[in-house]
């Protein structure tokens, strides 16, 4: 642990690369695993050929799911800590898989988001944009102004990830002299692969997982086997 408490407070371009794992602790279960969401709920729902045939169906899962659970949560001390990294200048910001959008709440300014947010949306047939806040979540399914159905601004099954976001990530990555993997088993491509192209050009990689994932045997150079509150509340010592 010193070791590492070393490589990130001497950090010039660090990044933190988030999954589920960081927000399970605010009360968000994490999508596959022991609790996950789809042990429970078959994910069909959020695919988007499904989406575009059944918005209301559709709809009604993801209100349930995503919106209810997701819109009453907080940070944590891990988000709340990863949001201090960067006000000290040594890391960047935040590559996360998650669309909770706790990070920005805790207070990160840099934040990309690789999965997108429930926080916004778009109208599927005239593209207008609104903040979730602004919209009237009882319709089922929200509709636009122009009467278009409403689509959240997360990556449904089927759908390509913006551009411009992996752009950013893979910059940061590529960039990055220290990589904090938290809370992610390493499995959803292409999110996964960003921890790897930073190995590749001499990241230094601390890992921070309950289990040992993808990147613990060959690319993490440190594997903490804790909560993230745990890790970041030590962190939060030296900073």
């Amino acid at each position: 642990m010193r070791e590492a408490i070393e490589l990130i407070k001497n950090a010039q371009s660090g990044v933190v690369f988030t999954g589920a794992g960081v927000s399970v602790e605010s009360g968000i279960p994490p999508f596959t695993g022991a609790g996950g969401l789809w042990n429970k709920y078959d994910p069909k729902f959020i695919e988007l050929d499904f989406f575009y045939q059944n918005p209301a169906k559709s709809w009604e899962e993801m209100k349930k799911i995503f919106f209810t659970c997701m819109g009453q949560a907080r940070p944590n001390k891990a988000h709340e800590v990863i949001a201090q990294l960067e006000k000290t200048k040594k890391f960047q910001g935040v590559i996360t898989q998650n669309i909770d959008g706790l990070h920005q709440a805790a207070g990160s300014k840099n934040v990309q988001e690789f999965h997108g947010t429930i926080h916004q949306m778009h109208c599927i047939q005239c593209a207008r944009r609104y903040d979730t806040a602004q919209v009237d979540l009882t319709q089922n399914p929200p509709v636009c102004k122009c009467g278009g159905v409403l689509k959240p601004d997360f990556v449904f099954y089927g759908e390509g990830i913006n551009p411009r976001v992996y752009s950013e990530s893979e910059t940061m990555a590529i960039s990055a002299d220290v990589m904090i993997i938290v809370g992610t088993a390493g499995q959803v491509m292409p999110a996964c692969s960003l921890p790897l192209v930073a190995k590749q050009y001499g990241t230094r990689i601390i890992e921070v997982n309950l289990q040992p994932s993808a990147y613990t045997d060959g690319v993490s150079d440190f594997y903490f086997e804790q909560k993230a509150t745990a890790f970041f509340a030590e962190v939060e010592k030296y900073l």
